[in-house]
Parts: structure tokens; C-alpha cells; sequence
């Protein structure tokens, strides 16, 4: 397992790989000292540069789908989830039994939920474009701040 820190403008992201793809995009703990140091050295990871070049132009507003391959670990329903998350597009937003009806599943909008909130790979996944059913923003493991820095930053409507 391969892993750095990026300096982004929403913080600093933790962000790993092995050598089938990425596996995790996190958001380090204050509490964790060492997350504080911004890796200096180039990744040798393939799936860490491509995170990382992607990263950049997405937070440039250059990018609007990101083509990374992602290797996630989850349950087979968490990864139809997510892969439905792959599929909202730049700027849109979603609610979870909306996610939950394209999944086939229309009554399991808080297991979405449970699934959303388990996803690993956040911003590549963007768990972020899932809001309440009500439109407000609801439950983002990232801070909701972050949350909705990004939906602003895609130009979504709030």
C-alpha cells in the first residue's frame, strides 16, 4: 500500500493506493501530528500521480470526471452505491432514495445512506452531491463545510 498527503483547498487529504488502484481519499485527523507534513517526493504509485494530476485539475475547475482506477473494499450493495455515485455528474446533486431508486432498491434510501457515509474515496466517489431529500446538506464524514465547498466549487445549485 502506497500512500501521501495532498495539499488541497479544502485540507490536507490522505490519499492510497495499491497496485490495483486507488483505495482511499481521507480526511486526516488535527489530533494526528504526523498528517500535518505535506509529502514532498513523487508518488511511484500510478494510481497515486493519476489521483493526483486528476486532483489538481479538478480543484483548477479543469476536470469534471475522473478517470482514476479505484479499488475500493466494500460490500457488493456499497459498491453499486458508490459506482451510482461515479455516475452523478459535475455539479448535480442526488438525494439518497434517489440514489436508492436507480440502484433498483427504492426503499433502502438509509442503507444509501450507510453506504454513502462507508465510502473511502471521497471526492473521486462524490458521496459530497448527496443531499437530504429536503435539498439541505446533510451528513458528509469530511465536515459539511467541505461538503459544501465543493457542491460550490462544481457550480451546484444549493
Amino acid at each position: 500500500m502506497d500512500e501521501v498527503v495532498y495539499d488541497s483547498p479544502i485540507g490536507l487529504l490522505r490519499i492510497a493506493a495499491n497496485d490495483k488502484g486507488l483505495t482511499a481519499i481521507r480526511f486526516p485527523q488535527e489530533s494526528d501530528k504526523s498528517n500535518r507534513t505535506k509529502t514532498q517526493n513523487a508518488p511511484k504509485n500510478p494510481h497515486l500521480k493519476s489521483a493526483l494530476q486528476e486532483l489538481g485539475l479538478y480543484f483548477e475547475g479543469k476536470l469534471l470526471r475522473f478517470k482514476t482506477r479505484l479499488a475500493a473494499d466494500g460490500t457488493e450493495f456499497q459498491s453499486r452505491v458508490w459506482e451510482e455515485l461515479r455516475q452523478l455528474p459535475y455539479g448535480s446533486t442526488a438525494s439518497y432514495g434517489e440514489i436508492a431508486e436507480r440502484i433498483g432498491n427504492p426503499k433502502a434510501s438509509r442503507a444509501v445512506g450507510l453506504a454513502n457515509n462507508r465510502n473511502p474515496i471521497s471526492i473521486l466517489v462524490p458521496c459530497h452531491r448527496v443531499i437530504g431529500k429536503s435539498g439541505k446538506l446533510v451528513g458528509y464524514g469530511g465536515e459539511i463545510w467541505r461538503k459544501e465547498w465543493l457542491l460550490k466549487h462544481e457550480g451546484a445549485s444549493l
